[in-house]
């Protein structure tokens, strides 16, 4: 590790490699997940799906004596419009990522191709209810997004836990540079999210977030005003957040790495 600081409440950890910010996320989520579960009989754990998150996650299912037919997996966001089969489908993300590979005792899918979106909607959030988040692993995007709450759709106060949101220019083309998507025409103009509130309600929060793209991202969470234009920078009011970051995405920081 480069660099460990702190900003408001949020814990910082920098590593010089995006591999090296995996593999160290993972051995503290994993070390984590031992502990609360000698506390706990299940544990209740919400997923990102994207590439910023590979690393962490083939790290975390290489972990031993992680029970996790304790715990209950769930995701943060899903596209509307895709079949069920898509690849780019971020519930078929962390199928082949995670929930594939080590046997959970629930996987709860956000996807669900018999319900409209608005009752999708309200059957996700009853789960949440249900089995309130423990953990959540997650990423930002390049426009400072959480889930898929970029900055015009994105609420602190957000009276809903489960929303159908339309997705902005930068947030679609990030789909397209991340090489989800060959072309922009073929990005989901909407997708259903777990919204800000929902998140932070998660006992404890690892954000892993590598590569130079996030850098202005990683800088307005960090450093700039805590509002919605920069829905990240909430992270900062959260008892128990830790950011995990690469020198690439930490290079605009005010700190020497």
């Amino acid at each position: 590790m480069i660099k460990a600081f702190k900003s408001d409440k949020l814990k910082i950890k920098i590593f010089k490699t995006r591999e090296e910010m995996g593999f160290e996320a993972a051995k503290e989520a994993a070390r984590l997940i031992r502990t609360m579960l000698k506390e706990k009989d299940y544990l209740n754990i919400i997923f990102a799906a994207a590439p910023s998150q590979n690393d962490f996650l083939s790290s975390l299912i290489k972990e031993e004596d992680i029970e996790w037919n304790r715990i209950r997996a769930f995701h943060m966001d899903e596209y509307i419009g895709l079949s069920k089969d898509a690849p780019q489908g971020f519930g078929n993300f962390l199928k082949a990522a995670i929930f594939d590979k080590v046997v959970f005792k629930e996987v709860n899918y956000l996807y669900d191709e018999h319900l409209n979106a608005e009752a999708n909607c309200a059957r996700y959030e009853s789960l949440l209810e249900k089995y309130p988040a423990d953990l959540v692993f997650m990423g930002i995007g390049e426009n400072g997004h959480i889930a898929f709450n970029d900055p015009h759709v994105a609420r602190f106060d957000d009276h809903e836990k489960v929303k159908v949101v339309d997705l902005d220019l930068i947030c679609r083309t990030q789909q397209v540079n991340d090489g989800c998507f060959q072309k922009l025409e073929d990005v989901p103009t909407h997708a259903t999210t777990l919204t800000i509130p929902a998140l932070m309600r998660g006992k404890k929060m690892f954000c892993m977030v590598p590569t130079e793209r996030k850098d202005i991202a990683v800088k307005l969470t960090v450093e700039g005003s805590i509002n919605e234009s920069c829905p990240a920078s909430v992270l900062r009011q959260h008892p128990d957040a830790t950011l995990f970051l690469d020198r690439d995405s930490a290079a605009l920081l005010n700190v020497k790495v």
